[in-house]
């Protein structure tokens, strides 16, 4: 029988439809459109494989439709709206000289910078781009994958002047690259892509700063584009990071397997932990300067290495004649009991109604009173807060350091005067790019940390991690995000070569995940990443490093 004569069944939206074989899931999502909210980006077929909406279906199978309400949905968008912007400025600058850097997440944008050539980056020129965007937009192009041999794309990306992708793929083992085009430009990126530009319907153009902001919708409003609110503190964080790593000019993957062939990565770890170092030390200088500093709190999402910094930081406290205290915020849990509930009847630890908020300040408040305080101890197996005799009298040079999810939100400590804390906002930073239109989202790296940590101290698998991440993630956004600005001082912990050594720790646990489990499509793009990278044995770390929290090894009890 003829292939395209065959019938297939589409489970989707609790019906069952039948369609011929060989049917673009285009065709299918557009059948169903009217049934999802929003436009279908992207599918998922049988509960854990993504395909783009150009590929064809040919067997029986069930989907699920993704939108801008979905983490893939939303990255697919964000990814595709970027070619279609680098081709709306090759038509408006022609100028080969011309690179456009897509740097890393600013409020809901994405930061760029342009060099290479005479031209002013100006908003008038961003209105032109922006322009040729909506007309790319309304002609509906398709955006087409084409597999190429991988001698083939690199011979492609020169004759674009795209040295850095010529660069990243002389390190790739595979014989094959899939390359994007869009209206005779070509480019490579790393991810799924939506089928034509008639689906980005949102995005704006902004100058900001030393570049300028591509500004897409949320998963929220899919519908509209919310206001640009940059996050000044964090952007000035991200933006040193990233003129550290032009100075030193290791921008890319590529740069960095460059240096790890010639055999010179002892240097850049040393200089990296230097840097990390100053850094801590330049925090803890502050803190004794400001007399008044009785608490440092420190906040900030999963695996950005609080534990070791809070160490590194109390001994640079002891440096300036200060006698830092390590305090638990996690040893004040209500009781299991009394702790409150998620929908699905789960206990909710992230909440701050989970913390005794009113004993932790009443402790606070006797301490800075001079008084002799005791302290609880939290027994997470009877799920009882215990006092088991330890006690606590500050002295004058005595400092509290509290490490904990909700540390910037002045809710915790509220009975506390404001000169007498100290807070502080730490995460991992990325500054490091896959390539010029390729960044490396912050989330992975931590992914990628937490994964390595989880097998290592708690036995966890990769599937079990990548599974609660969608929630620690929730619980980050809800509440540790929204009080980052209120920090005193922001500490960037990634480190720019900590990937390629996070590899070799990575590969085997992400290889175990099953291939027929919903975790798999996760670890697989994973896997896919760390290809990228050569990997970094980690003998020359320090065992004070951050990564050391991760890996382990280090010099602190954690």
């Amino acid at each position: 029988m003829n292939d395209q004569k065959r019938m297939i069944t589409i489970k989707a939206c609790g019906e069952e439809r039948a369609f011929p074989a060989g049917t673009r899931y285009q065709e299918i999502a557009d059948s169903f459109q009217e049934k999802i909210p929003y436009p279908i980006l992207l599918v998922r077929r049988d509960g854990n494989e993504l395909r783009e909406l150009q590929k064809e279906a040919d067997e029986d199978c069930s989907l699920e439709f993704l939108t801008l309400q979905d983490n893939a949905g939303r990255d697919t968008y964000q990814r595709s709206l970027c070619l279609m912007m680098l081709r709306a400025f090759s038509k408006v600058i022609h100028s080969g000289d011309t690179h456009i850097w897509i740097r890393f997440a600013v409020s809901n944008g994405l930061f760029c910078t342009m060099s290479g050539s005479d031209i002013s980056l100006t908003q008038e020129l961003l209105d032109q781009v922006l322009a040729e965007m909506k007309s790319l937009r309304d002609r509906a192009i398709p955006i087409e994958k084409t597999g190429m041999d991988t001698g083939d794309a690199i011979s492609v990306f020169r004759r674009y002047r795209m040295e850095d992708k010529a660069k990243l793929f002389r390190y790739r083992m595979g014989s094959r690259t899939n390359v994007y085009s869009l209206d005779g430009y070509m480019d490579y990126f790393y991810g799924y892509m939506v089928s034509n530009t008639s689906l980005l319907q949102q995005f704006d153009l902004k100058l900001y700063e030393d570049g300028f902001v591509l500004l897409f919708p949320t998963a929220k409003n899919p519908d509209r584009l919310p206001a640009f609110a940059p996050v000044q503190k964090l952007f000035e964080v991200q933006n040193s990071s990233r003129l550290w790593g032009e100075t030193l000019e290791i921008d890319t993957v590529g740069d960095l397997n460059d240096l790890i062939t010639q055999g010179k990565t002892k240097d850049l770890i040393l200089m990296q932990e230097a840097l990390q170092e100053k850094k801590i030390a330049d925090i803890a200088q502050e803190i004794a300067d400001r007399r008044t500093v009785r608490i440092v709190l420190i906040a900030g999402p999963s695996s950005s290495g609080k534990t070791t910094f809070s160490h590194r930081l109390s001994i640079q406290l002891s440096c300036h004649g200060l006698k830092p205290h390590p305090l638990a915020m996690d040893d004040y849990f209500v009781n299991r009991v009394d702790t409150p509930r998620n929908p699905d009847g789960s206990y909710d630890y992230e909440c701050l109604s989970a913390i005794d908020v009113e004993q932790f300040n009443k402790d606070l408040t006797g301490l800075l009173a001079g008084e002799e305080v005791k302290l609880p101890t939290y027994n997470f197996i009877s799920g009882e807060r215990e006092y088991k005799g330890k006690t606590l009298r500050l002295g004058e040079k005595d400092v509290l350091v509290v490490e904990g999810i909700h540390g910037l939100n002045d809710e915790l400590s509220y009975k506390i005067p404001a000169e007498n804390k100290y807070k502080i906002y730490i995460s991992a930073l990325t500054q490091l790019n896959i390539d010029e239109h390729n960044r490396i989202p912050t989330t992975d790296g931590r992914l990628l940390r937490r994964i390595v940590r989880d097998q290592r101290t708690r036995g966890h698998s990769a599937r079990n991690t990548i599974n609660m991440w969608w929630s620690v993630r929730k619980g980050e956004e809800q509440y540790i995000f929204p009080f980052q600005e209120s920090a005193d001082v922001m500490f960037n912990s990634a480190l720019i070569y900590e990937l390629a050594v996070l590899k070799t720790y990575a590969l085997p646990v992400l290889y175990a995940v099953p291939k027929d489990c919903p975790e798999w499509e996760e670890a697989k793009r994973l896997l896919k990443f760390l290809d990228y990278f050569l990997p970094i044995p980690p003998d020359e770390i320090p065992k004070n490093s951050l990564v050391k929290e991760f890996i382990g090894g280090g010099t602190f009890d954690l």
